[in-house]
C-alpha cells in the first residue's frame, strides 16, 4: 500500500515586526509532530513560501522549551537536511497529499497568512475534505481564507490559536503584524481557549483541527493521525 503524504508547511519569515527580535518556526511544533507523523508511518514533506532553509525561532530553543523532540532533531541528519532544504511552496503538487500541517511561530502571520497559494491550498483541501491542521500562531493564516461564497472560512467555525493573553504574556503584542484571537473573531469564527495559558488544547471542526500553544503540538499530531488512521 502507499504511504499517506503529510505535507508540513512552515514559514520563511525570520524578523518579529519592527522589534529587532528574530523569530521563524517554533522548534518542538516542528520537531514533535514530525516525528509522531513518521513514526505513524506517514510520509512527510517539508515547504516553506522561499524553500531552502526554514528558520527557527531562537527563543525555542531556551531549555523551558527543549524536548526529548527536539535534541532528537538537532542529532537527526535527515531532519536536518529536510529543514535545510524545504521545497519552495510553489512547486509543490498538494493534489498529492492526504493532510497538511501547518506548525506554529510569530513569522507565520507575515508570509504564510498573505501567501495566496497557502490560502488557495487550505480552500482546496476544507472543500475536499482533506485534513488541515494548524497549532499555536498558524491558525492566523486562515485570517483571509473564503469559502466558495465568499465568506471568511472560519465563519461560524469552531477553533484555537495562541491567545491575546499569551501574547500578552510574552509583551509581544505591540510587535505583532495582527493578532489571531481578535481577528479570527472579527471574521466570525468560535474562538476558543484553554482556561490557562499554555495548557494544551485541541479543537476539531470537521475537517479542521487547530492547537492553541506550543504545549498543544503532541495532542494536535496525535490528533490528525488518528483522524487519518
Amino acid at each position: 500500500m502507499t504511504k499517506k503524504r503529510i505535507l508540513m508547511i512552515l514559514t520563511s519569515h525570520d524578523e518579529l515586526g519592527m522589534s529587532g527580535k528574530k523569530t521563524g518556526n517554533w522548534f518542538d511544533e516542528v520537531a514533535t509532530p514530525y516525528y509522531l507523523f513518521s513514526q505513524a508511518g506517514y510520509e512527510v514533506a517539508l515547504a516553506s513560501p522561499k524553500g531552502g532553509a526554514a528558520p527557527l525561532d531562537p527563543f525555542s530553543f531556551d531549555d523551558a522549551f527543549m524536548t526529548d523532540n527536539t535534541h532528537r532533531f538537532l542529532a537527526d541528519g535527515k531532519a536536518q537536511r529536510a529543514l535545510a532544504s524545504t521545497v519552495p511552496l510553489r512547486h509543490i503538487n498538494y493534489h498529492g497529499f492526504d493532510a497538511v500541517f501547518f506548525p506554529g511561530g510569530y513569522g507565520q502571520l507575515w508570509d504564510l497568512a498573505s501567501d495566496a497559494f497557502a490560502l488557495q491550498l487550505i480552500e482546496a483541501f476544507i472543500s475536499q475534505n482533506k485534513l488541515v491542521a494548524m497549532v499555536c500562531h498558524a491558525p492566523g493564516i486562515l485570517r483571509d481564507a473564503k469559502k466558495p461564497n465568499g465568506e471568511p472560512l472560519v465563519r461560524g467555525r469552531k477553533l484555537t490559536g495562541f491567545s491575546n493573553a499569551e501574547d500578552d504574556e510574552l509583551d509581544l503584542s505591540q510587535h505583532l503584524l495582527f493578532q489571531l484571537e481578535t481577528t479570527l473573531k472579527e471574521k466570525g469564527a468560535h474562538y476558543q481557549r484553554s482556561e490557562n495559558n499554555w495548557t494544551p488544547l485541541v479543537v476539531e471542526d470537521e475537517n479542521l483541527l487547530t492547537g492553541q500553544n506550543p504545549a498543544s503540538a503532541a495532542p494536535i499530531a496525535n490528533a490528525l493521525i488518528q483522524r487519518l488512521g
